[in-house]
Order: C-alpha cells, then structure tokens, then sequence
C-alpha cells in the first residue's frame, strides 16, 4: 500500500524541486521514492509510468512560467509587453533551471493538462503580438520565432555558452529584444511560394 499522502500532484511538485536541485535528468522514480521513503512501486500507484511522471513535471513548470507570465504581461502592449514576457522566460530559467528544463520535455502522449498548460503560453504570446497587428499566417510565424529566441537563448546562457565573450549576455539581451520589436513592426509580407 502507498503511503498515505503521497499523490500524484506532490510527486510532480517533488520532482520540480529535484529537477531544479540536481537536473532534470536525474529524476528518476527511484530517486522521488528514496525522497518520499517509499518503494519505487509505490510511485506507480499514482503515476503511470516514467513519462508520465516527467510529463507531469513539465506540467508544473510549464504552468508556473504561464503563471508568472500573464502577471508580467498584464497591462503592457508592444515592447513593453514583449520585455515582459522575454524577460520572465529568461528569469525562470535561471531561478528554476531543472524545471525550466522539464518545461521543454516532449511527452509520448500529452494529458490535456499538459496541453493546456502548453496552450496558454502560445495564448499569451498571441496576446502580446495583438501589439504588432498581425495577421496569419504571420502571427503563427512570430509565435514560432519568439519561442525559437526565448527558448534558445535561455538555453544556451544556462549552458553558460555566453560566459566567455564579451559583450555579456545581459548587455546583449535587450538589443536582442529591441531587434525582435523592430522586426514585430516591420514583418514581411508573405512571400509567394
């Protein structure tokens, strides 16, 4: 029998805070069992599977970062907004680095959770580009693009790949932003295939 208490919501939040402690890619059932005390069957009482507990994981973070996200943004348009929502992406990364990690795992098979979690932040970055009055298919490609920069950047500056060239990844991210805004206001127009 499992311990009483032990959940599924308090694995997934176990493993968030082990993910940001040691990586995400060392959490494992055995190392949330060994937390908790239990048999790593006891874990499957409540999850699934691996996956499902990573998924579960990324769920959280994904959730946390859309959270702080809508708060940053409300209130803002254009740059402003933009700022907002680049700078929380990158501030959770560095604050919450395992979970920033999960937030980019690609489930064998979503939950709607999961789904809806992800959702909301392409909702979000939507609502920022209402901003830049876009249409489709152009706001489609600016979701993608502004996802491609605030995820890779954020990636690679935890990878510490910006520690050893000047001029620092603090004084780059703004101009970085600023090209991003100067590009929002001036998209092309499609081209024809």
């Amino acid at each position: 029998m499992a311990r009483a208490g032990l959940t599924a919501d308090r694995l997934a939040r176990a493993g968030a805070e082990l993910a940001d402690e040691a990586g995400f890619d060392q959490v494992t059932a055995s190392a949330l069992a060994r937390h908790f005390g239990v048999q790593v069957a006891s874990l499957y009482s409540h999850v699934r599977n691996s996956d499902d507990l990573r998924t579960r994981i990324a769920t959280v973070a994904l959730s946390e970062l859309a959270d702080q996200a809508s708060a940053a943004v409300a209130g803002r348009s254009g740059h402003r907004a933009l700022t907002a929502l680049a700078d929380t992406y990158r501030s959770y990364a560095r604050t919450h680095p395992g979970r920033y990690t999960a937030s980019r795992h690609t489930p064998a098979s979503p939950g709607a959770e999961y789904v809806a979690a992800g959702r909301r932040h392409s909702e979000l970055m939507r609502a920022v580009l209402r901003g830049y009055e876009l249409d489709e298919p152009a706001q489609t490609d600016a979701v993608r693009l502004l996802g491609s920069v605030f995820n890779g950047y954020a990636s690679l500056e935890l990878a510490g790949t910006f520690d050893y060239s000047s001029p620092s990844s603090d004084e780059s991210w703004p101009r970085i932003l600023a090209a991003l805004d100067s590009l929002l206001r001036t998209w092309p127009e499609r081209q024809p295939s």
